[in-house]
């Protein structure tokens, strides 16, 4: 990848185009971001870094509408030069916005009534992608689409699971996003003995602001989007992790009194040669616009946490940007 900034020109202006006014700037960065706008080149990837957004598993049941963008699969249909999250409609538009003027990611959607696959040559086959984001399904795998998640992440992909809380089931069908990760973890076909070193708690936390582990050299934690202090917990799970397992395993971030291997409510992991996050709630990513009908908050910008920083970092370190 070509790299043509400083390294705080970079941080100082992946910031602002994420929208962290609320994260608190270290002494350094203040004057960089101040200035970033008037003296800094965009950078840009070589290869942008590829990242598919699933909408093919009931992402916009219910109150639900975890899309980046109504316009599927491509957003730029949309807007093809997005400023803020209303630039996009959807209640993950502002994590599509702030990677996409970053101009190092390119971004799709999987859209509804769609399989999920690896190797068919398709135009959202996985193959195609790096990251592969899916928040809070509804729908449970196919038996063939759970074979694709494991391949592709043996194979070097990123992916970013988002659960929500026990008894979620927005659209009725009798699967919520706890039960559908866990089925994936136990029930795979590839590797059905807990591959990724964590599992699902059945549990509905109606509020916590779950802290960071100190680690400064974690690159989700300290990424290029900023220092990940803390997060937003609003009917959301928690996961407990299984090192036995899998020895990758690691636990960002705790909710209140907990530490070690229960009660992490952002991990990341490991497996072959991808890498696998996932996160406890919906309600951080969840920036507050949206379809009409929709009842929906600003977690993406709650100042209880640093959620737009965890969630770009992390799809940084899952894409290997």
């Amino acid at each position: 990848m070509i790299r043509i900034r400083t390294a705080a020109a970079l941080a100082a202006s992946t910031l602002l185009a994420a929208g962290l006014t609320s994260l608190a700037p270290t002494a350094s960065a203040t004057p960089a971001a101040a200035t970033a706008p008037a003296t800094a080149t965009t950078a840009v990837s070589a290869t942008p870094h590829r990242v598919l957004f699933d909408n093919s598993k009931g992402e916009t049941a219910g109150n639900a509408d975890w899309i980046i963008s109504t316009a599927q699969p491509d957003p730029l249909a949309q807007n093809a030069n997005p400023t803020t999250e209303k630039s996009w409609t959807g209640a993950l538009s502002a994590w599509g916005v702030a990677l996409q003027k970053t101009g190092q990611y390119s971004l799709k959607t999987l859209p509804a009534g769609s399989a999920i696959s690896y190797g068919t040559g398709a135009a959202l086959d996985l193959a195609n992608f790096d990251t592969f984001v899916i928040p809070e399904p509804n729908i449970r795998f196919s038996t063939a689409e759970k074979s694709a998640l494991m391949r592709f992440v043996q194979n070097g992909g990123g992916l970013f699971l988002i659960s929500d809380h026990n008894q979620s089931d927005r659209n009725n069908d009798g699967w919520d996003s706890p039960k559908i990760i866990n089925d994936l973890l136990t029930n795979n076909g590839v590797n059905n003995n807990d591959p990724f070193g964590f599992s699902v708690d059945l549990l509905n936390i109606s509020t916590d602001n779950p802290r960071a582990v100190n680690d400064a050299a974690d690159p989700v934690l300290h990424g290029p989007f900023g220092t990940v202090t803390g997060s937003i917990l609003r009917a959301g799970t928690t996961f407990t992790l299984k090192p036995a397992d899998n020895p990758s395993v690691k636990g960002l971030l705790y909710r209140t009194g907990y530490s070690g291997n229960t009660g992490a409510f952002f991990v990341t992991s490991s497996y072959g040669s991808g890498r696998v996050a996932i996160w406890g709630d919906s309600s951080p990513a969840d920036d507050g616009t949206g379809q009409s009908g929709n009842t929906l908050f600003n977690g993406w910008n709650d100042p209880a946490g640093t959620d737009a920083a965890l969630a770009l970092n992390a799809t940084s370190w899952l894409s290997k940007a």
